[in-house]
């Protein structure tokens, strides 16, 4: 059974900063890539930033400049640190995660998170 486990969402200001976390658990073989998804009130999921599976990042273009995604594998971890927010940055933010478990490698499956809020307002 694997687990994704989100933290560090909250309320914060127009022009503040949050760090969402993602720690992946369980019987992991490895993860192919992993990333941060947002879904606001009446609108569809959507990309907010990943590492790909060879290892690149992709944003969306909405978040350049202000938002940076970062890991650590030892812990299995993904990290997205959110500057300069704005209202429309209010969303849902879901962890996902791409990945092999122990025992069934060569399988890749798909892990959500539960989701945290992110609130811009002032």
């Amino acid at each position: 059974q694997v687990q994704l486990v989100e933290s560090g969402g909250g309320l914060v200001q127009p022009g503040g900063s949050l760090r969402l976390s993602c720690a992946a658990s369980g019987s992991i073989f490895s993860i192919n890539a992993m990333g941060w998804y947002r879904q606001a009130p009446g609108k569809q999921r959507e990309l907010v930033a990943v590492f790909t599976s060879g290892g690149s990042t992709n944003y969306a273009d909405s978040v350049k400049g202000r938002f940076t995604i970062s890991r650590d594998n030892a812990k299995n971890t993904v990290y997205l640190q959110m500057n300069s927010l704005k209202p429309e940055d209010t969303a849902v933010y879901y962890c996902n995660a791409i990945l092999e478990e122990i025992r069934r490698v060569g399988l890749s499956l798909n892990y959500w998170g539960q989701g945290t809020q992110v609130t811009v307002s002032s």
